[in-house]
């Protein structure tokens, strides 16, 4: 993939400057600092972006990869949005995970081509990047006053964005939403003994998840045993050692609402004491820098563990109880059936799932998709009775306040 964009030299101050989706990127795999400016300017100015990769133990090709396409992915923004007009007779709204935008967009593109006439009808649609955050959905499902001015097909992962009472979660009430995907059964990885991620009243729809699994950095583990379990990183010997995904809102809530599902609020306040203390910038490029200030375990998406580098020291562990999921949902208009149907079953197609599972290790919950995890692995979920039994977004509020207090304890 040719790089006309940056070298690998330049600080991470001047290519977060010229290119804002790196900085979601890098807080992905940990660097969690860079979110905000002012130690962006400070710890970006002082450190180039391959020494910055080379202490993570990330693979620096292939981080680099991962960002031009992005960067290209956001370039061709305009082009890949059919701006929604007001007399449009579907609209779709949403984002799609960053690693899979760009074919997932070829290929309803070619869909759309290819069905133009049968279709017979005008669609617009604005499917963003996820580095470009879902404040945009959110500030206009705020303005909205009722279920007519909703778009009507929603794609995004977010617990917040389509279960919180201000947001998308006021119309499940309403019974506003169809599952039209017609899928008797999920993939078997999602529907078990262990797991049953279809949804019991027939209204939300999913086509894949997010899964959240460990990266240890096993030169730090300094005598402690690998951590295989979320229980061991609520554990003593964790505290202040772990790496979480703040940045990434989706993953970090689906996180935090499955910690207290399983261990309550004491697990959310360990959660809390297990981040690694921010550093201050200049401390990540000085040579003396402590070993006890490296985090030895980094939460990320499964995705970004094929970044690291073979034969290194970080070793990608998927959690025995299970890698949290945030699930990519899909939810339709139920009045709105049949102009949504085709357009639903080619987002439930096989085609999606393999490129959501093949191409971007988001499993897909298409039953015919072989998603190429051992069935060894599991996979944690809240469960649809803690969603009804608990008003999602005023919980999500709690856990984070929660576990910003017991940040400040440590």
């Amino acid at each position: 993939m040719e790089n006309r964009y940056f070298d690998q030299k330049d600080t991470l101050f001047d290519i977060t400057e010229k290119y804002k989706e790196a900085i979601d990127l890098l807080v992905s795999i940990g660097f969690e600092n860079i979110k905000d400016e002012n130690k962006r300017k400070t710890m970006g100015k002082a450190i180039t972006l391959e020494t910055a990769l080379n202490m993570k133990k990330i693979n620096v090709n292939t981080f680099s990869e991962q960002l031009i396409e992005l960067i290209e992915n956001n370039q061709n923004e305009l082009l890949e949005t059919n701006k929604i007009q007001e007399k449009t007779d579907v609209r779709i709204e949403g984002i799609l995970p960053c690693p899979v935008r760009v074919p997932l967009m070829e290929a309803f593109q070619s869909f759309l081509e290819e069905n133009k006439e049968k279709l017979n009808m005008s669609i617009g649609y604005e499917l963003k990047a996820a580095s470009m955050g879902v404040d945009w959905l959110k500030e206009s499902l705020e303005k909205t006053g009722s279920a007519d001015v909703l778009a009507d097909l929603f794609i995004s992962a977010g617990f917040d964005l389509f279960f919180d009472k201000d947001l998308i979660g006021k119309y499940k009430s309403e019974n506003v939403f169809e599952d039209l995907t017609e899928m008797t059964h999920y993939n078997r990885d999602f529907e078990n003994e262990n797991i049953s991620l279809k949804d019991p009243d027939n209204q939300y729809s999913m086509i894949g998840v997010v899964p959240a699994v460990f990266l240890v950095n096993t030169e730090e583990l300094n005598g402690r045993v690998m951590p295989t379990s979320w229980e061991d990183l609520l554990s003593e010997s964790f505290e202040n050692k772990v790496s979480l995904p703040i940045g990434d809102f989706d993953l970090f809530n689906a996180i935090l609402l499955n910690i207290h599902q399983k261990y309550g609020e004491d697990g959310v306040k360990k959660l809390g004491k297990s981040l690694l203390r921010s550093m201050h910038p200049s401390e990540m490029v000085k040579s003396h820098i402590k070993k006890a200030q490296k985090p030895i375990v980094t939460i990320m998406p499964y995705f970004f563990t094929k970044m690291t580098k073979r034969g290194g020291p970080m070793r990608a562990v998927w959690p025995k109880d299970g890698a949290i999921i945030s699930p990519i949902f899909l939810l339709s208009k139920k009045e709105k059936k049949e102009k949504l149907k085709p357009i639903v079953d080619f987002f439930a197609s096989k085609e999606i799932g393999e490129i959501l599972s093949h191409n971007g290790k988001f499993p897909s919950v298409n039953p015919n998709v072989d998603n190429m995890i051992s069935k060894e692995h599991k996979y944690m979920w809240i469960g649809w009775d803690y969603i009804k039994n608990n008003d999602i977004g005023k919980l999500i509020k709690k856990c984070e306040k929660l576990f910003n207090e017991s940040i400040k304890e440590v």
